[in-house]
This record gives structure tokens, C-alpha cells and sequence, in this order.
């Protein structure tokens, strides 16, 4: 009879696994906290103490670490490794169902200690799963739950591949080097990085048809953005790269929020109590460029909001949800791509960009520092109402490539301009598409004006009140701009370059 032997940390979907390998005839050998799980669900298994004859010690420190384990791991498929075994009263053990301490999310948490540290790093676990990938030929290594279906499957048609075994090893050998990695850099006090991607699939081509292209995670199996595809045409490179701008700005707002996206520049960024509001003032910012683009929300996306998208010719959709009207909605444009993303979270928290012979590391820019204090720096003080319309600029123009301005009114953009070598030309743009609209907006700027051209082109679209980081020694010179037009105008002390 075959046997396997199961010891996990993350116990995702194990008693439904392991209710299929019982039923298909399999004896269970757990250790811990996984035996009395598999227990408490009725499934007969053989604690891991049991089968050893060896007790769990050291507070648990040591639990499979015996002969009676790995020898049934490591044996081979000939008569002389099963003699041996034979004789020492032990079989062979022909699946390993294992994952590993939770290192990598302990050390990311605030305040997490040394002592912490260690006590996540597993022993027991690396070793299962080095023996059973060395002795993939026989033995079926599974060591993410994701696989747990696949494998099932398999088995109940018959048996495991050759070729799955040993996917499932590689698997095994690369969680094994990265969870190493990650203790050695935790531990190191060289800055010395190594960092493990995982393919997700081969793209159509890159930027244009003739580049090669392939996406890679940071975990394995994981989706695009971390997320899950649930119709449309494959994504391509550029797709990925729109919808990962489109997500970190939306997710940057906590009220309820849309962003549209186009060629890696928001186009329309708006805040509403209704979703289908935000996302017609977004349009409305640049309805032009929106065209082709990526929409993304921060909240499920609803009936009404998916009805007025699908009006537009978009690219992609990307939400935390979908309602059920929305994607019978969307049903409806088949090539439209939907991306459902697991939370509003933005991690990792470093990002890193390729140079040549070389790679740029910094940590993600999550908007103002705590303790950031705005100081009005003109005659002028913002209404109550232009400083909340600045608040809302101050974070729009933050995604926006720079020189970022953002002309806004009613916690919506107007009009945007950005990704010019000068500051001026990109107020010209914002004015240019915001028109009429302009009349009592308001503008942020990424960073400093060097000359008080920037505000008086602003003043003459219609703007009131400016946000904008401070910092320039010709500061003097945009202040005394502000007073002869009578803007208001705020320093916040950070400046939020995008290039």
C-alpha cells in the first residue's frame, strides 16, 4: 500500500487532499499539528512518534528528523534499498506532502525580533523536501497546496507522471533556495541580494512584436500582479505593465476610487461615494486617451460601474471583486481581460529596475512620510473644500510620470500632464485638456517650480489654489506670484518624482 507522509505549517486545502488520497487507498503518516487536524476530520493517519518509535522533542524542534523517515524517503526502487528497509522494520514512503515556517512573512512584520527569526527557520521541513525531490524518480514530492488538485487528479487517473514528479521536485529545490536565501540575507551583514523569480508563462512578444517577453513571479504559481485572470485574451507585456500602475494608484486612495490608465500614465483619477460616479468623472478627465486603456478599482466593481465601462473600448479591468451583474456584464466583450486581485495590498515594498550591468533598488514610494506637516506659504489660505481638492491632487500626481501636474475639482482630475523634460510644458498640457473646467481647480506638482512661470500659466487657465513640495531657492519668486494673482499656496516638504 502506498504511503505518505504529511507535515505542513500552511494547512490550505490538506484535509480535502488528504480525504482523496485516503479514499484512493493511500495510508497517512502526519506529523504534529497536522496528524491531530487529520484526525479531528476523521481520517485515519499514523502520527510521525508512532511510526519512529522516537518522540517529538525539543518543543517540537525535532519531529521527522529520523532514519525510520528518510530512509523510507530516500530508498530506491531495487530489491536491496527494500531488503535493507525490510530489515529494520521500516517501508517505503512514496509521497511527501510538506511546506515550510512562515520565515519570509515573519521578519516583514513590524517589530519582529531575532529570536523571532530563528524560531522560523525550519530544519525539518528543508529536509523533507530535499529528500524527496533528490528521489523524484520514485517519490512525489508536493510542497504547494496549489498542486494539490493537479496531483489528486493524477492519481485518480491512474498515476503520477515521470514529467510531474519532476516538475514538482524543481518546484521543491527553489522554494528550498529561496527560503535559504532569504535567512542568509535576513542574517548576513553583507547587502548582498539574491532574488528568485519564478515563470508564470511566455508573453506574445515584449513592447513590440519582434522582443521576446516571459512574466515571472516573486512565489510560485502565483498569478499576474498576484492576482487571477477571469476572461478575456492573454495579457500582454504591455497590459502588465499599465495594470500594475493602474493598481498602485487605485489602491493608494482609501475612498472608494477608479483610475484609468494608458500607456503607463493615469488619465483620470476620481473619488466618489458611488463607484459608476468616480468612474464617469475619471473618463471625463481625458476621455480621449482612455481609450484602449486599463480601468481599475478599489472596490468590488458593481452592475452599474461594469454597464458604463462597457460603453468604452478598454483593455482591462482590474478589481479586489466583481459582482455577478458585472461579469455577465462583461461576459458580453470576451476579449476584455478581468484581473481580480486577493486584497488592496501593494507588496513587495521594494521594487527593483534593470539598468545596464546592473539593477536599481529602491523601496516603493507609499506617499508622504508620517509626520509630513503642509505649511501654507502664501497670503491666501485654501478653502476647506480646495484643500481637500488638493489632498486628492497631492496623491493623483504622485502616479503620474514626471514632471507630474494634475489640475482637480470635486476629488477628480481635470487634467493631466506629464513625462515632459520641462515642468511648464506639462501645465500647458493640464490646461490644455481641462479647458473651462479649470475655472476655481486646483494643481498639484510632483516637485519644486524653478520659476514662477508654472503658476502664472496655471493662474491664467483658471487655477486657485497649488500644492507642490517647496525646496527650489527661486521658492520666493513662485510665492510672490501667488500673492500678485491671489493663489493659495501649499508646501508639503516631499517631493514624489515618477520616471
Amino acid at each position: 500500500m502506498s504511503k505518505a507522509l504529511l507535515s505542513v505549517h500552511d494547512k490550505t486545502g490538506l484535509v480535502e487532499f488528504a480525504q482523496g488520497l485516503h479514499a484512493l487507498g493511500w495510508d497517512l503518516i502526519a506529523s504534529g499539528g497536522t496528524a491531530r487536524l487529520l484526525h479531528e476530520n476523521n481520517l485515519p493517519v499514523t502520527e510521525v512518534a508512532d511510526y519512529t518509535g522516537s518522540p517529538e522533542i525539543l518543543g517540537g524542534r525535532v519531529k521527522t528528523l529520523h532514519p525510520a523517515i528518510h530512509g523510507g524517503i530516500l530508498s530506491r526502487d531495487t530489491a536491496a534499498d527494500q531488503a535493507e528497509l525490510a530489515n529494520l522494520g521500516w517501508s517505503a514512503i512514496d509521497m511527501v506532502v510538506v511546506n515550510l515556517y512562515p520565515f519570509e512573512q515573519t521578519i516583514a512584520k513590524e517589530g519582529a525580533t531575532l529570536a523571532d527569526a530563528i524560531e522560523q527557520i525550519d530544519i525539518g521541513g528543508v529536509t523533507l523536501i530535499r529528500a524527496a525531490a533528490k528521489n523524484f524518480k520514485r517519490v512525489t514530492l508536493v510542497a504547494d497546496p496549489a498542486d494539490y488538485a493537479e496531483v489528486l487528479q493524477s492519481l485518480q487517473a491512474g498515476q503520477i507522471s515521470d514529467e510531474l514528479r519532476k516538475e514538482l521536485a524543481i518546484k521543491g529545490f527553489r522554494q528550498t533556495t529561496h527560503y535559504d536565501t532569504m535567512i542568509a540575507n535576513y542574517l548576513s551583514a553583507e547587502d548582498a541580494h539574491t532574488i528568485t523569480l519564478y515563470p508564470q508563462q511566455s508573453l506574445r512578444y515584449g513592447e513590440n512584436p519582434h522582443q521576446a517577453a516571459v512574466v515571472y513571479g516573486y512565489q510560485s504559481g502565483q498569478g499576474p500582479l498576484g492576482g487571477r485572470v477571469l476572461q478575456g485574451k492573454e495579457l500582454s507585456y504591455n497590459n502588465l505593465l499599465d495594470l500594475d500602475a493602474a493598481w498602485r494608484a487605485v489602491v493608494s486612495f482609501e475612498k472608494n476610487s477608479v483610475v484609468i490608465v494608458k500607456h503607463l500614465s493615469p488619465c483620470g483619477i476620481a473619488t466618489a461615494e458611488r463607484q459608476v460616479d468616480a468612474y464617469e468623472q475619471a473618463l471625463a478627465s481625458d476621455p480621449v486617451s482612455a481609450f484602449g486603456g486599463i480601468v481599475a478599482c478599489n472596490r468590488p466593481l458593481d452592475g452599474e460601474t461594469a454597464q458604463a465601462v462597457s460603453k468604452l473600448f478598454v483593455e482591462c479591468v482590474v478589481a479586489p471583486g466583481f459582482s455577478t451583474e458585472a461579469l455577465e456584464t462583461f461576459a458580453r466583450k470576451k476579449n476584455l481581460r478581468l484581473l481580480e486581485m486577493p486584497n488592496l495590498d501593494i507588496e513587495p515594498l521594494i521594487e527593483y529596475r534593470s539598468i545596464t550591468r546592473g539593477v536599481l533598488e529602491q523601496e516603493v514610494d507609499r506617499g508622504d512620510p508620517q509626520g509630513t506637516e503642509w505649511r501654507v506659504a502664501t497670503d491666501a489660505q485654501p478653502t476647506p473644500e480646495q484643500m481637500e481638492d488638493l489632498k486628492f491632487a497631492w496623491k493623483a500626481c504622485q502616479h503620474v510620470k514626471s514632471n507630474a501636474i494634475v489640475f482637480a475639482k470635486d476629488q477628480a482630475t481635470i487634467g493631466i500632464g506629464g513625462g515632459q523634460p520641462n515642468r511648464v510644458d506639462c501645465v500647458v498640457m493640464a490646461a490644455q485638456r481641462s479647458g473651462e473646467k479649470a475655472q476655481g481647480a486646483v494643481m498639484a506638482s510632483d516637485a519644486f517650480f524653478p520659476f514662477s512661470d508654472s503658476v502664472e500659466k496655471a493662474a491664467a487657465a483658471g487655477i486657485v489654489a497649488v500644492v507642490q513640495p517647496g525646496g527650489s531657492i527661486r521658492d520666493q519668486d513662485s510665492i510672490d506670484a501667488c500673492n500678485r494673482l491671489g493663489i493659495a499656496m501649499v508646501f508639503t516638504g516631499v517631493r514624489h518624482f515618477r520616471h
